[in-house]
C-alpha cells in the first residue's frame, strides 16, 4: 500500500526474488550502478557556436550548451526503476588543442547582430584552418527502485554532443575612395579581379 514499514518498504516480490531473502525475511534490492546509468539513452546537450560555420582569427567565437533534465523508467533485477538525469558540468574541446572545463557554465547565445564579444565560454582562435568543436556533458543521476526512495548514482554519465565543424578565416582591411557604383572593379566589388 506504499506505506513505510518500521524496517523498510513492504513489497510484493516474485518467488525467485523471495528465494534471495535473508534469515529475517528481507530481500536485498539491487544497486543501480554507473554502468546501468551509462546504458540509458541520455540525450546529449545541443552544442552551439557563434558565428558558424565560419569565424575569424583573433576574434571571440562564442560557444554555449543547451541541455535539459531527463527522466527514464526501466527495470533492474525484476524491479521497476525510475531514473533522473541532470546536466551539471560541461567540457568543450575547441579543436585547436585548447579545452574549457569541466565547468558548470553553460554559456549563452549572443544577441542578434552581436559578434566578437568575450563570454565565459568563448574562445579566440589564433590560427586559420578547419576545426571541430566538441562538447561533453556530465550528467548527475538519481534512481528510485520500487518506490523505496531516491538515491544518487555513483559517478557521472558523460555524453558527447554531435561535433560542430568550424572554419577560421583571416580578415583583410582595405581603405577605398570609391564605392562599387563609381568603380565596379574596385577592391571587394563583384567585378574586381582580386
Amino acid at each position: 500500500d506504499r506505506t513505510r514499514a518500521a524496517r523498510g518498504t513492504q513489497l510484493c516480490v516474485s518467488n525467485t526474488q523471495a528465494d534471495q531473502a535473508n534469515d529475517e525475511g528481507y530481500v536485498p534490492l539491487p544497486v543501480f550502478t554507473l554502468q546501468d546509468f551509462q546504458q540509458l539513452a541520455v540525450a546529449p546537450a545541443a552544442s552551439h557556436v557563434q558565428p558558424a560555420p565560419d569565424t575569424l582569427k583573433n576574434m571571440h567565437t562564442n560557444v554555449y550548451a543547451a541541455a535539459q533534465p531527463q527522466t527514464f523508467t526501466t527495470t533492474l533485477g525484476g524491479y521497476p526503476v525510475q531514473v533522473r538525469a541532470y546536466p551539471v558540468q560541461y567540457t568543450w574541446d575547441y579543436g585547436d588543442g585548447t579545452t574549457l572545463g569541466p565547468t558548470p557554465l553553460t554559456g549563452s547565445a549572443l544577441p542578434d547582430g552581436a559578434w566578437d564579444e568575450p563570454t565565459d565560454t568563448s574562445h579566440v582562435y589564433t590560427t586559420t584552418g578547419d576545426y571541430t568543436v566538441r562538447l561533453t556533458t556530465s550528467f548527475y543521476g538519481e534512481y528510485n527502485i520500487a518506490d523505496t526512495g531516491w538515491q544518487p548514482v555513483a559517478g557521472y554519465n558523460q555524453v558527447t554532443s554531435p561535433p560542430v565543424a568550424l572554419s577560421v578565416w583571416r580578415a583583410t582591411v582595405h581603405n577605398v575612395a570609391d564605392d562599387c557604383h563609381t568603380n565596379p572593379t574596385g577592391i571587394g566589388c563583384p567585378g574586381a579581379n582580386t
